[in-house]
């Protein structure tokens, strides 16, 4: 009766129960949280049913959803014996075949046995089985079938209408039936009372948007599906909207928040250091880096993601010979000051000395017979086909690989002076020791000016030439000759002559051949530096002709806020990773980070590192540097965020792999200031749904540098599933075969599997909860001495002893181990070019960006990577989907987006990293970033206009419902 609706309206914040009932309520409350009329109307159908076309019986198929026509002829209930309950059989025909409709429950209970007595024709609808009963003849049965019993209407008339329905299928729980959900929803959708819309009307009509009745009405009962659309599009809109609103008031607030500015400065440490770097800035770290800078120089702070890997320097040996205006040097012996040859011919001085540590080195090998060590990283201009560039060793190895062709560019003839006494007509000498050819060339003469060496060349080529070249029975003679072609800027190959004891070398100097790359070879680990000059091309002269190059964005970012009087932070989530920053930044700042020590430059500072398993002396003197503002970069894992540690003035918190930390972890540094907020520039390779759902949003600025590393070998990722044992059997199968060949390989497991548990660094992820527990290092360690006997197995996991594990990772790193059985403290930080399979044990139980990060520990030298996941997830779950979706693309920032179409963004505001507290409902990242985009531009426009939403109270008062105290707080935190 229409005045009995109106005495029982129900508004948003009206509780159920005064609608429902008190038991219909508590049903809800108890299964699905839902306490509210809003609750409810905000609870979506997960899905829409649409029942589709007649289908005869004759026709019916195993596995086929259909609806059919057909009458009753047979109605029958019996005591089921093996489990306790009761079936009642309807069986029913169209005049082509008969089907038989089972509902299970008790006798008595079923609205069928009223509603489909004999000669009821009615329409059915479910997914057709078949059994076979004790007859022997196959039966087609429906089990719990919608159906509708047709009355007055045509059967065509009934089936049409019935067939055109769109039936809403809501998420449900144990004990809770979807039809009651359903009912429940008409029965408010029928009591609702809205208040004034809170979307502006304006805004309504520009974005061609319907109301907030007619949207919570086409999303329950949609009578069309384009009803449905326009529903969809309006309530997204609304989720979009009202997020935007909130993180466009944070963003006005964020603006007035104090915070330091760090503008950059002149004659400070960073200039010096720039002044210093071995390199020209890309134009991508130019971008990026003036971008930074220039959040750093504001007064509110920064909140920047930087995506990208961050790498360091890049090095040569430290017997490499560095070519000086008095002859080679070696590279370790080389200073600050010294005045190094450039390729041009020119005189520069070394401005910078950048120890690097102990690395890989490889052997470059030219055409000419030369060669040059370098470690991977090392950067080369090269030549060809028309095609100039700079490159990686690691990506010319893989080019190579490839067949390609490079070559080095040639160099003009620099002036030299040994200032020894040459007493000797240069062309004189050059006849002399060519007649002879058994001896080589005073090393006076070798490094003497271009004149004088042009002269004794041409005297060794008069004397000692034939038509093969310049032959000499002494091998050095024959080098020298070749060395002075090359210094005026030639080329020369000298190579043991057909007639034996003799040596050959060709000349060309007038239209010098170009040396071509032709190998590079691995050596070993040796102890490596690199150098930076003034000259402005940043090239000097070296067995080869190399610039280097370092990828230091994050560094120059501290550095400016040390100039502008700071402290930075950089927080890292392994000590690993930890130790690796420390030793890297130090390196790189060289007498830069050397602030109060003897030999410190006079624009210096100092680096402390703070990690859990320092002793009390290293762990005090560490903590005085920060607290003092002594050490202008603090280095470290979560140890930094404990209360002890406290900082002078923080102003810059740099976190890397910000995967591994949780908001109120990354949060937590950020309270250790004095007044204001610190800046902060979060950096990762693998961006975790949350983190996507951030920057898409606009909450987070994002830079992001260049691809994947350059001439990164391929890495083939497989999935070896339960369905197939023999490919289980063929991974050891493999590992011993990589092993054979001399390479090694890591095995991860997901815990230790001792009895304390899980390492306590790996993600969560959802697992059943009747699944056996993860597998650990010390269950499998057995299996695998019987699996690969003979095989060299180390074991590594978090809670060795710190000297435990680096004797561990260094036996891996010197090829010690064949093997190295692991849990994730592999994930970030390690490198090993010989490491060519990455086998994962319970891949399921690990995150994407975990998988993705383990993945990237093999391919790093010139071989190629195998990575197996290992799972037992049956295919079609979740888990199976989201191996797959690895194994099917190496792109960290891919992955990510396939992360967020299973784990979901999380709690865009809130503390959840994944989806399952999400404020979200309808609106999805990957799909709606357009109507994410257009709302965040309406609504920075209405909050600049009406910051505290005074002439929007709908609008103001749905932001108070969405933004609890918890979610209040963590928009706070940021």
């Amino acid at each position: 009766m229409p005045w009995a609706r109106k005495e029982c309206v129900a508004n948003l914040d009206e509780p159920l129960r005064k609608v429902l009932g008190d038991k219909t309520a508590k049903v809800l409350e108890k299964g699905l949280d839902l306490a509210t009329v809003g609750d409810l109307l905000h609870h979506y159908p997960r899905r829409y049913a649409h029942r589709g076309e007649l289908t005869p019986l004759s026709g019916l198929a195993d596995g086929e959803h259909v609806t059919v026509m057909a009458e009753v002829v047979k109605v029958q209930g019996r005591t089921l014996t093996r489990n306790p309950g009761y079936v009642l059989e309807i069986t029913v025909t169209d005049g082509t075949g008969q089907l038989k409709l089972s509902f299970f429950g008790r006798k008595g209970s079923y609205r069928p046995e009223k509603e489909l007595a004999p000669g009821t024709r009615g329409l059915f609808a479910g997914k057709i089985s078949t059994y076979v009963p004790r007859s022997g003849n196959v039966q087609r049965q429906l089990n719990h079938p919608q159906y509708k019993v047709v009355a007055e209407k045509s059967a065509e008339q009934a089936a049409q209408e019935w067939a055109d329905e769109i039936i809403p299928i809501y998420p449900s729980t144990k004990g809770l039936a979807i039809e009651t959900i359903g009912t429940s929803v008409g029965m408010v959708l029928d009591q609702l009372d809205l208040p004034a819309d809170p979307m502006p009307e304006a805004l309504l009509r520009r974005r061609h948007l319907i109301g907030l009745r007619e949207a919570y009405e086409g999303i329950h009962r949609p009578k069309s599906w384009d009803e449905l659309g326009r529903a969809k599009a309006r309530l997204k809109w609304d989720e979009a909207f009202v997020v935007q609103t909130a993180l466009a008031q944070r963003r006005l607030a964020a603006a007035a928040l104090p915070a330091t500015p760090r503008p950059p400065s002149f004659g400070g440490v960073l200039a010096e250091f720039d002044a210093r770097l071995p390199f020209e800035l890309t134009k991508g770290q130019r971008e990026v880096g003036d971008e930074i800078a220039a959040d750093l120089a504001l007064e509110h702070p920064m909140h920047r993601l930087l995506q990208g890997d961050v790498g360091a320097g890049k090095a040569q040996p430290l017997d490499a010979e560095v070519l000086t205006p008095r002859g080679f040097r070696r590279m370790g012996d080389i200073s600050r000051g010294d005045e190094v040859i450039t390729p041009g011919g020119e005189v520069t001085v070394v401005t910078g000395v950048f120890p690097q540590g102990e690395r890989d080195v490889y052997r470059l090998v030219f055409s000419d017979g030369t060669s040059v060590e370098c470690d991977d990283e090392h950067l080369w201009a090269v030549e060809g086909d028309g095609d100039s560039r700079v490159v990686a060793t690691r990506e010319l190895r893989c080019d190579l690989l490839a067949k390609g062709e490079w070559y080095v560019p040639r160099i003009e003839a620099p002036e030299l002076d040994s200032l020894q006494d040459r007493p000797d007509d240069p062309y004189e000498l050059g006849v002399r020791l060519g007649e002879a050819g058994r001896e080589g060339v005073p090393p006076g003469y070798l490094v003497a000016p271009v004149k004088e060496r042009r002269a004794l060349l041409r005297g060794l080529l008069d004397a000692g030439s034939t038509a093969g070249g310049f032959v000499s029975a002494s091998e050095q003679l024959a080098e020298d000759v070749a060395w002075l072609a090359r210094s005026l800027g030639g080329f020369a190959r000298c190579r043991p002559a057909s007639k034996a004891g003799y040596w050959t070398t060709a000349v060309a100097l007038e239209k010098a051949e170009r040396k071509r790359i032709e190998a590079i070879e691995y050596v070993g680990r040796e102890h490596v530096q690199c150098i930076s000059v003034a000259h402005p091309g940043r090239l000097y002269v070296t067995d080869g002709w190399t610039p280097t190059h370092n990828t230091v964005v994050a560094l120059r970012a501290m550095l400016q806020v040390v100039d502008g009087g700071g402290q930075a932070a950089l927080l890292a989530p392994t000590e690993v990773l930890a130790q690796q920053h420390y030793r890297s930044i130090t390196a790189m700042l060289g007498d830069l980070g050397q602030a109060g020590q003897i030999g410190g430059a006079e624009h210096a500072t100092r680096v402390a590192l703070l990690t859990g398993s320092q002793g009390a002396k290293t762990r005090k003197a560490a903590l005085l540097d920060a607290a003092s503002g002594g050490a202008g970069i603090v280095v470290g894992t979560h140890a930094l965020l404990q209360e002890s540690v406290q900082f002078a003035d923080l102003g810059l918190v740099v976190v890397d792999e910000q995967h591994r930390f949780g908001v109120e972890q990354r949060d937590a540094l950020r309270e250790k200031t004095g007044g204001g907020r610190p800046h902060v520039l979060v950096m990762t390779a693998t961006p975790i749904p949350r983190t996507v759902a951030m920057t898409v949003f606009g909450d987070l600025e994002t830079s992001v540098l260049g691809q994947l590393p350059a001439g990164r070998s391929e890495i083939k990722t497989h999935v070896v599933p339960p369905e197939r044992p023999a490919f289980l059997a063929r991974t050891w199968e493999r590992i011993r075969e990589e092993a054979a060949q001399g390479r090694q390989i890591y095995i991860v497991c997901p815990r230790i599997g001792e009895q304390e548990g899980d390492e306590g660094d790996g993600q969560p992820v959802e697992q059943e909860p009747d699944r056996r527990s993860p597998l650990g290092i010390m269950e499998l360690l057995p299996r695998l001495e019987e699996l690969l006997a003979g095989l060299r197995i180390g074991v590594l996991h978090g809670k060795l002893h710190p000297d435990e594990k680096d004797a561990v990772m260094r036996r891996f790193t010197d090829g010690d181990l064949d093997v190295l059985l692991a849990t994730t403290v592999i994930e970030v930080g390690v490198d090993v070019p010989n490491a060519t399979v990455m086998v994962i044990m319970d891949a399921d139980r690990f995150g994407v960006s975990q998988l993705h990060q383990l993945r990237g520990r093999v391919g790093r030298g010139s071989l190629h990577g195998l990575c197996l996941l290992v799972t037992d997830a049956e295919p079609g779950s979740k888990a199976r989907e989201r191996l797959d979706a690895v194994a099917s693309t190496t792109d960290g920032f891919r992955l990510s987006r396939l992360d967020l179409e299973q784990r979901r963004e999380g709690d865009v505001l809130g503390a959840a990293q994944a989806g399952r507290a999400s404020s979200l409902r309808l609106l999805t990242l990957q799909k709606d970033e357009d109507v994410i985009r257009d709302a965040r531009e309406e609504a920075t426009a209405l909050v600049e206009a009406d910051p505290e939403l005074k002439e929007h109270p709908g609008l103001a008062a749905v932001l108070d419902t969405l933004l609890d105290e918890d979610r209040a707080g963590f928009l706070e935190k940021g």
